[in-house]
């Protein structure tokens, strides 16, 4: 298991209370094959599946290796750095809870300390800011306590130039 050399940072913004998303939207439902992914977001902790038996990175979660097909995945904790592969300002968001919030900024980003597997995410910030492909962000977790099931999501930050 790697141990990060620098935690992504609580989001202020959950600290305080409110959340870069507006509530009534869907909660996650984890499973029994994506319960590690949650767990750690709410420990503040991102988990990869990395293949015990070839060493291959996967994003999202399976059941098996997508190089060797073992049935080996296991969830490896990785720091919640990485670069924007691609993204998207989203002007008309699908979700009729997110009619009102756009735009607001959406990342792939690509982390190069779980094999270059890559996850969607929030970038947070100005939703007009100018977004580069290849620019540094860092995982800030959003804690959601209320309701039935308490959960977290890994939004993004751009890093500061330096």
């Amino acid at each position: 298991m790697t141990s990060p050399s620098k935690p992504a940072v609580p989001s202020p913004v959950a600290a305080s209370g409110i959340s870069y998303l507006p509530s009534g939207l869907p909660a996650p439902q984890p499973d029994a094959l994506t319960l590690p992914y949650w767990q750690g977001l709410r420990e503040e902790r991102l988990r990869v599946q990395c293949c015990r038996h070839c060493g291959t990175w996967q994003f999202g979660p399976e059941w098996l290796c997508h190089q060797c097909l073992a049935f080996d995945p296991d969830w490896t904790q990785v720091e919640p750095v990485g670069r924007i592969y691609s993204w998207e300002r989203v002007w008309y968001a699908a979700h009729p809870v997110l009619r009102d919030h756009g735009p607001y900024l959406v990342v792939l980003v690509e982390l190069p300390h779980a094999g270059g597997v890559r996850m969607l995410g929030n970038l947070l910030g100005d939703p007009l800011q100018e977004v580069r492909i290849g620019a540094a962000v860092r995982g800030v977790y959003e804690h959601h306590a209320g309701g039935a099931q308490p959960y977290s999501l890994l939004q993004w930050r751009l890093e500061a130039a330096g």
